[in-house]
């Protein structure tokens, strides 16, 4: 007995299937596995058969076509065939989860594709099946052509492709996302984006920083209640960064929230970990993130006697400040390199010492 891959065509109405499987089992075919893709042109099944050793690829055309079949696709199969094709999407998934840049390889498995290249631009045509070209819409930009001589493309091959593609994108982001950061003094920790789930954690941090520390981030003093923390963890347009050591404790926070064009930062270090550039890095980073997400400029709002503050935001570049009584707002643009270790304004000198 010899493993084959049938794909063909039939009229999806009620009774068609089983006369392309009786068809099949009249010459000794043996049905292993099918899949059904819904298509406009009718039903495209998909089988993997066990059929005699004497059994030709024109037999079992012939056979396919006796059954009422059409557009039918006979080749040779593997033994890794006996996985049906979800299963197989499933273990290919695994593998991008440790190996995102083996998108291209793991597409061309999956769907025994001759060709898979990657577009710097977005498709010209929409993403979709077009035959034996399947377009791919790439999360990070540019787009995926996969290329395949026969049979053609189904609708359900492109919905698993495209799962693929999108999960590959959202590995590479969670691991460019994921750094770590080592301080001048030796010690490490991961920057990474905060989670809903990171809500005891960051409450913990509030509970082991000093009335000062919490009186400096939030100006009117003491920690936040628990339905400002849980916004403060995913803001709306914004992100927030945590900066975790190798137990899993949070050591310090930074916010950036939307307001219109405008980003506002913010950020919070525990006590023992302040002023050994944790502040800066994680502004930088947010700085960062500001610069993709389009805004226009970024504001910090502190007091003014902040000093640490001050001196943590001049350390981000050139920017303008501006006093309100005891309230001072420093702000920078959002893509603009750090050039220089000074605020301007019309009080620069008045409030030279910045703080973080």
């Amino acid at each position: 007995m010899a493993l084959w891959r049938i794909r063909a065509t039939v009229d999806d109405r009620p009774g068609y299937l089983s006369v392309l499987t009786a068809s099949l089992a009249l010459k000794s075919v043996n049905i292993l596995a099918v899949q059904v893709h819904t298509t406009e042109g009718g039903a495209v099944d998909d089988f993997l058969v066990d059929a005699p050793d004497a059994m030709t690829e024109p037999d079992l055309l012939a056979a396919v076509a006796k059954g009422r079949g059409r557009d039918a696709f006979v080749s040779r199969a593997e033994a890794q065939g006996l996985a049906d094709q979800p299963t197989r999407a499933f273990a290919m998934a695994g593998r991008l989860v440790h190996e995102p840049d083996a998108l291209g390889e793991t597409l061309v498995t999956l769907l025994d594709a001759t060709d898979v290249r990657w577009r710097p631009h977005p498709a010209y045509d929409q993403p979709g099946v077009h035959g034996g070209r399947m377009t791919l819409a790439d999360p990070a930009g540019g787009s995926y052509e996969v290329l395949r001589a026969l049979p053609a493309f189904t609708p359900a091959e492109y919905a698993r492709a495209q799962a693929l593609v999108e999960l590959a994108a959202a590995v590479t982001r969670h691991q460019r996302e994921n750094v770590t950061f080592m301080l001048p003094d030796g010690a490490e920790v991961t920057l990474r984006p905060a989670l809903a789930d990171d809500l005891a954690a960051v409450r913990e941090l509030h509970d082991r920083c000093s009335a000062a520390t919490l009186r400096r981030r939030y100006l009117s003093g003491g920690a936040p209640v628990e339905a400002r923390l849980r916004r403060l963890l995913e803001p709306v347009g914004g992100v927030t960064l945590l900066a975790v050591t190798s137990g899993g404790r949070v050591v310090a926070m930074a916010s950036l929230f939307a307001e219109g064009e405008l980003g506002e930062i913010s950020v919070l270090v525990e006590d023992d970990w302040q002023r050994r550039g944790l502040g800066t890095a994680l502004l930088r980073r947010l700085r960062t993130h500001a610069g993709r997400a389009g805004f226009a400029a970024l504001v910090a709002h502190t007091a003014a006697d902040n000093a640490a503050m001050l001196r943590t935001l001049r350390r981000l570049g050139r920017g303008s400040l501006d006093r309100d009584g005891a309230l001072v707002s420093v702000t920078l643009p959002a893509r603009a390199e750090p050039v220089a270790d000074e605020v301007t304004s019309g009080q620069e000198h008045e409030d030279s010492r910045y703080s973080g």
